[in-house]
């Protein structure tokens, strides 16, 4: 290991914290030969008593789904039975051991990351992944997910990839650059060599270690005594792979012509049993014993039942020297084996790889691998299948349908180039309408998830016109699935015209009767609201059609998206909370992230900021694992909203330059209103006036029909009169006004009386002013919301509104030098906001009880010990004080149990408590 002090530095101070109990992770990546695999073989040997597990990427086995994951825990594979009953069922239905389904990857997910925690349990443990571009996708993204979310379980784990190289992708983990060594760490690897012999190898190697040993290797006696031509090493560092490899080579072409046989057979297995390798060699006329060369000249090393190979590029050469013939022999050999050794779906593979024509029996084997995947949430894993099973299909309408599954699955996997570069080439036009339904999901979800979501409206809004009478259930579910795209890209006009495609159809009834040309008619889109939110109710969690059914979600989704139209806030976020909860108990987690955003939206209607905040940075981490970066913009923006709230300046422009540089560019309207309503709070907070009218006025004109954009109608009205606008005001307050009066809800009538107060005469304003306060109620959800049926008994109530509108009152009250009035609304503002932690809104509302004459000694938030808490720890508080055990807590916030019990033990003291069971009354109080 010579010259490698950085990176041992590095990896010894992960090792030293595992055997402290921390967790930790981290990226090695370089160029070939470099010395990755060297350095994870150095951890190794520095272990010590740290339990070992180990997996090596094979670019043959990088389509069999989690045959990376079943590779690694097969030396613990008894602490499957030890999971959650759910997570083991995930686990052996992956590694094959059940024929269940797998609805839902992140129970895979959090399966791996209760293994590790359990496999840990006794010791440290290190977990290293070689050529990790050559793992299957599926078990690479199950290992970072749970790397990403160790924290206290005394777990290192240590990935290594190889920069450049088609494969696997590996996300989100801390990087180390493998670098080449420098001339004098080069030199000592090159010993016994003249000098003049030593400067070609070091000028030509480039400090590539591998490099260094392989072209000192391959020197003959005459250039090893100085006499080397201009042609004897490569002249340029870029032939420099080309010359490891062809030393390779020439190794494997040195060996017995029986030695090549096993070594092609080994090189073509994707399981690294030597048992198997050794049976399909048989059937070829070679046996172990012809081995022994391979193993001599150290191409291999044989340990127990597995056979290694000494590097990638050996395996690649073993496979590459041998005539196509001989490879189409080595993967039948291995299909018969495979196929007795009961492992159909590697059989498959073998099979396929040695087809070289189309055939629909070997397709028809690669589709049922397909169907394995997918039940199992492999994703990519399908998609691959898929593609080649289409590869091999001869019928033409049969390679349209297997190539229409692989995008679909492309796109599920978040393989959005692959998706599209597939979709181009299923052969148009479908004679299978419910063929062409799937083909338009397909390029929807892409379009939707990365691009435009008019887009992806239209391509829906067309499969449905064409799909007709003949499938109406394919017909409807497009439908919905193009009003939900066209309402995130704040395009009404483009929702009516979805809804007036079938009106009769409940969920877009709503839309059609307040979208649809003329005038809206609010009292029939609520009319039609309540049988929608009456199923819901009725169907709690789980509904006659639960399941991964991506229609039932999108009708829940949409039901809370009309309650939020409709300004019923307490029924959105009951709809929202029974749609993650159904996701959660029905497995549906890709979902998830888009449920969680609903609810957020809801939390911000009724002023519940620190929830909002909590649930949107759990749909934000759940976005960016799967890559949804259309979801993502949507939620930065939703965070901003609270950041803007508390003044947080540096965070609000962060989130919102990402938001909208995602958003704008794309039609993502939602997304890019919300954002710029943040940026448009935060100045207002600040009592920049105009800044804040302009940021508004530009989050308006982003989405256009005055109910999509009602929620920041309030802000505009006041940071126009702020900005000394009144026309401004007046025309925004007159629309608020007039749609709070159409939808007669408690919450908006009292923002509505606030705007009038605001924007009339003075003669009436404390009129107004009381009926807002009254309307309010206590801001706690205890408003006045008799004759509305469809509260859930939690109020309309938004104490951070209602804070606000003491403040408006409190300063029109000092203008008119009504001094004792004034400080009581100054006081019930400033209390407000405290307790929110509302500071810029707090600190104006002192200056304003300070020129009143008040009391404006600094007070504290009355959170007590809970504000000492991280958010983290908040939430698995919150959690424990139900009553959640560590590995429910964990399994919901994507945790491991023993990660759980580390924030534990950190909260109590901190709350002063010593067990789970004060939790629940100090919560209370």
């Amino acid at each position: 290991m010579r010259g490698r002090s950085t990176e041992q530095e590095r990896i010894g101070r992960l090792l030293a914290d595992g055997r402290r109990g921390n967790s930790g992770a981290l990226l090695l990546h370089g160029e070939a030969g470099i010395g990755k695999s060297a350095l994870l073989d150095w951890a190794a040997g520095q272990a010590g008593d740290a339990r070992v597990l180990r997996v090596e990427g094979i670019e043959s086995e990088m389509e069999l789904a989690y045959g990376g994951l079943h590779q690694l825990f097969l030396p613990v594979l008894d602490l499957v039975d030890g999971l959650p009953p759910a997570q083991a069922a995930a686990l052996r239905a992956v590694f094959g051991l059940t024929a269940d389904e797998v609805r839902d990857s992140f129970t895979v997910g959090l399966a791996v990351l209760t293994m590790l925690s359990e496999a840990a349990a006794d010791g440290p443990l290190l977990c290293l992944v070689d050529d990790a571009q050559w793992v299957d996708q599926p078990s690479v993204d199950m290992l970072t997910f749970a790397a990403r979310r160790l924290r206290a379980e005394g777990v290192v784990m240590l990935f290594a990839v190889r920069d450049g190289a088609p494969g696997a992708t590996v996300r989100g983990l801390p990087g180390l650059l493998v670098e080449g060594l420098d001339r004098t760490a080069a030199a000592e690897l090159l010993t016994g060599l003249p000098p003049y012999a030593a400067d070609r190898v070091l000028e030509e190697a480039g400090g590539n270690p591998l490099a260094l040993i392989e072209l000192s290797a391959a020197l003959t006696p005459a250039q090893r005594a100085g006499r080397l031509g201009p042609l004897a090493l490569p002249e340029t560092a870029a032939a420099l792979r080309g010359r490891i490899q062809d030393g390779f080579l020439e190794q494997v072409g040195r060996l017995p012509g029986a030695a090549r046989l096993v070594l092609l057979v080994a090189a073509a297995d994707d399981t690294g049993s030597l048992g198997t390798v050794l049976e399909a060699a048989r059937e070829l006329g070679a046996d172990v014993e012809d081995l022994e060369p391979a193993e001599r000249a150290g191409l291999v090393v044989l340990s127990g039942e597995l056979v290694r190979f000494r590097h990638p590029l050996v395996r690649y050469a073993a496979y590459r020297s041998a005539p196509l013939a001989r490879r189409i022999a080595a993967h039948r050999a291995l299909a018969g084996a495979l196929g007795e050794a009961g492992q159909p779906h590697r059989r498959a593979w073998h099979l396929a790889a040695a087809a070289t024509g189309p055939d629909e029996g070997v397709a028809e084997e690669l589709e049922r691998v397909a169907e394995w995947a997918g039940n199992r949430q492999a994703m990519a894993s399908a998609s691959a299948a898929y593609e080649r099973a289409a590869q091999l299909t001869a019928d033409r309408d049969l390679r349209a349908r297997r190539l229409v599954q692989a995008a679909r699955k492309a796109a599920d996997a978040g393989q959005d180039e692959r998706c599209g570069a597939l979709a181009d080439q299923v052969p148009l036009p479908l004679a299978d309408q419910e063929v062409a339904a799937d083909f338009a999901r397909a390029r929807a979800v892409v379009e939707l998830g990365y691009r435009s979501p008019a887009a992806a409206a239209r391509i829906l809004l067309d499969s449905a016109d064409a799909t007709g009478a003949a499938h109406p259930g394919a017909t409807a579910s497009l439908l919905v699935d193009a009003v939900h795209a066209a309402y995130s890209g704040g395009d009404a006009a483009l929702m009516a015209e979805v809804a007036a495609r079938a009106p009769e159809l409940p969920v877009l009834a709503v839309p059609a009767l307040l979208f649809g040309g003329g005038a809206p008619d609010v009292p029939g889109a609520l009319a039609a609201l309540r049988p929608l939110v009456a199923a819901t109710d009725a169907t709690g969690t789980g509904s006659a059609g639960a399941g991964a059914d991506a229609p039932g979600v999108m009708e829940r989704l949409m039901t809370g998206i009309h309650c939020l139209l409709a300004g019923d806030h307490p029924t959105a976020r009951r709809v929202a909370l029974g749609a993650v909860a159904h996701c959660r108990d029905q497995g549906i987690s890709g979902w998830l992230p888009t449920t969680l955003d609903l609810l957020v939206r809801t939390e911000l209607a009724l002023g519940r900021h620190e929830e909002a905040t909590a649930r949107a940075t759990e749909a934000l981490r759940l976005a960016e694992y799967y890559d949804l970066a259309h979801r993502a913009s949507h939620l930065r923006a939703a965070l901003a909203l609270p950041a803007a709230v508390r003044g947080e300046e540096e965070q609000v422009r962060a989130l919102t330059v990402e938001a909208l540089g995602y958003a704008r560019p794309r039609g993502v309207g939602r997304a890019a209103a919300d954002a710029l309503w943040a940026r448009g709070l935060l100045e207002l907070g600040l009592g920049r006036a105009q800044a804040a009218l302009d940021e508004l006025a530009a989050a308006r004109q982003e989405i256009g029909h005055p109910l999509l954009c009602l929620p920041l109608l309030p802000d505009l009205v006041e940071a126009a009169v702020r900005a000394g606008r009144p026309e401004r005001a007046a025309q925004a307050a007159g629309v608020l006004d007039e749609w709070a009066g159409a939808l007669d809800r408690p919450a908006l009538g009292a923002l509505a009386a606030r705007c009038r107060a605001l924007t009339g005469p003075d003669g009436s304003a404390e009129e107004h002013f009381t009926a807002a306060l009254a309307l309010h109620g206590d801001g706690n959800g205890n408003g006045n919301g008799e004759g509305n049926a469809n509260t859930d008994g939690d109020g309309d109530g938004n104490a951070f509104d209602r804070a606000r509108t003491a403040l408006l009152y409190g300063e029109w009250l000092r203008r008119l030098r009504r001094q004792l009035d004034a400080r009581e609304q100054l006081r019930a503002a400033l209390d407000g906001f405290e307790a929110l932690g509302a500071r810029p809104w707090a600190e104006r509302a002192r200056s304003e009880l300070g020129a009143a004459g008040g009391e404006t000694v600094l007070t504290t938030r009355q959170d007590g010990p809970i504000s000492l808490l991280s958010p983290q720890e908040r939430e698995v508080v919150r959690l424990a004080a139900t009553g959640a055990s560590n590995r429910e807590i964990a399994a919901q916030l994507f945790l491991s149990p023993r990660t759980v019990g580390h924030h534990l033990y950190r909260a109590f003291p901190k709350l002063g408590i010593g067990s789970r069971t004060e939790l629940a009354a100090l919560l209370a109080a």
